[in-house]
């Protein structure tokens, strides 16, 4: 089965309040995560909610990089979304990494899936008339 695109889903928790109330700093590790994985970026938007917490995207050119975190709770979530062929893995360890947590689940989807065509699916070819 093909898909149109990988999902994974991150929850990090048990991290440092200083760093996710720190809006500049997340963007730019969300930013550097997606240069990491080879991603292009498109655009970014990022805002500081009052009194705590921190919301933002990454679009790229093959989906988006997302993020929202709880500093009060040590969580962030973190979404990441491709249909394109980057290092997903590379992204993901770097970002586990940099956001300090100290327990982490990742939940892997595949979306969009595409059946394969069979023979069978076609319709019947038509001989072409001969001339009488």
């Amino acid at each position: 089965m093909n898909y149109l695109g990988r999902h994974l889903i991150l929850e990090l928790t048990c991290c440092p309040e200083a760093l996710l109330v720190d809006c500049p700093r997340i963007q730019s590790l969300m930013e550097a995560a997606a240069r990491i994985m080879g991603a292009t970026i498109v655009e970014s938007r990022f805002h500081h909610f009052s009194p705590l917490g921190v919301s933002g995207v990454v679009i790229i050119m093959e989906s988006h990089l997302t993020v929202h975190t709880w500093p009060e709770y040590g969580y962030a979530a973190v979404d990441i979304f491709t249909c394109g062929d980057i290092d997903l893995e590379r992204g993901t360890d770097f970002l586990v990494r940099e956001f300090g947590a100290q327990a982490v689940s990742i939940k892997s989807l595949d979306r969009g899936a595409l059946e394969e065509k069979r023979d069978s699916d076609l319709p019947p070819q038509v001989a072409p008339e001969s001339p009488v």
